[in-house]
């Protein structure tokens, strides 16, 4: 019986490396509802992860539900590396991922671009790749196997509908998250694309708490007349929120906030009033990502693209609602 390692190396040899990474989709078909057995009929999967750091409750959640679902019991031997959102740490990593030898690296890219030559030599090493929740921007031809993540383009029209629809008039000041990352270019073009000419300004928070607060407490005074706040993620609005209480305002009054992802303290702002509409970004797809990681080293054919799915909360979510949160 071939090992997951044997299987790579076996398509690659008779298929070539392009065979590998350039997998159509399949039509219409849910990664989360393929068979888990592990590649090579049971043997364990060496799976190289780089998460690109810990800068969010979201993140956090992403980071327990990956670990909880590749683990030994599953068949999978994670190798993790916490790369504290710096490109450079997640390039090291996945270049001691190639010298491993794992079966399949994946990783979560702290923004989109400068990732070529990397990438280029994962492809040389016929490793495949599997990008989860942000996506990258490169030259390389066929770069990963496929990818899973929520669809932040449509996160970011969620929001802008909410704001046409609530407030038409607002000045809307737009808090982004790292700038470059794929969830910053994707929800500003989804949001500007709605409702961009009602944006009177932009700034990073970097997707923490306390970079959010300081952009606020800038944004506050540089563009006094906003009274909406669309927040790339929770944790920058909670920030927000601290800037716009000391700044003697009402949050969710004086100061709407819009945020993405709902997480628990996200809802529970929404609960408080502080929040006024948050749009999830369900960061709960290990088992999906599980799946996926032993059909890629199994070499079966898989999807391109896994969206996860998504719903949105008002002021009508309940302190019940924010009680059930498993994140």
């Amino acid at each position: 019986m071939s090992s997951p390692r044997t299987t790579r190396r076996s398509i690659v040899a008779a298929f070539g490396v392009a065979a590998l990474w350039g997998l159509t989709a399949c039509g219409g078909g849910d990664a989360a509802g393929s068979e888990t057995a592990a590649g090579g009929g049971g043997d364990t999967i060496t799976v190289g992860f780089s998460q690109l750091g810990a800068e969010s409750g979201w993140r956090t959640a992403n980071t327990e539900s990956v670990k909880s679902a590749l683990t030994a019991a599953n068949g999978i031997d994670l190798k993790f590396v916490d790369a504290q959102q710096k490109q450079e740490n997640q390039i090291k990593a996945l270049r001691d991922f190639i010298t491993q030898d794992v079966d399949v690296i994946a990783f979560s890219p702290v923004i989109e671009t400068g990732w070529d030559e990397v990438l280029q030599e994962i492809k040389d090493s016929g490793i495949p790749v599997v990008l989860v929740d942000r996506t990258v921007d490169t030259s390389v031809q066929d770069p990963y196997a496929t990818w899973i993540g929520a669809d932040f383009e449509q996160e970011g029209k969620t929001a802008g509908e909410w704001v046409a629809k609530n407030a038409p008039d607002a000045k809307v000041f737009e808090l982004q998250g790292t700038l470059g990352s794929g969830a910053q270019v994707d929800r500003e073009k989804g949001f500007d694309g709605v409702v961009g000419q009602q944006v009177v300004g932009k700034a990073s928070g970097n997707f923490t708490r306390a970079e959010g607060k300081t952009a606020v407490e800038a944004a506050l005074q540089t563009y006094p007349e906003t009274n909406l706040i669309f927040t790339h993620n929770d944790d920058m609005g909670l920030g927000a929120v601290e800037a716009i209480e000391a700044a003697g305002k009402v949050p969710g009054k004086d100061v709407q906030i819009v945020s993405v992802d709902g997480v628990r303290d996200g809802l529970q702002a929404l609960v408080d009033g502080k929040f006024n509409y948050v749009v999830e970004c369900n960061p709960v797809f290990g088992d999906q990502l599980a799946t996926l990681v032993k059909d890629v080293a199994a070499g079966k054919e898989v999807p391109k693209e896994t969206i996860v799915q998504d719903q949105a909360f008002d002021q009508t979510t309940t302190q019940a609602d924010v009680d059930a949160r498993k994140y």
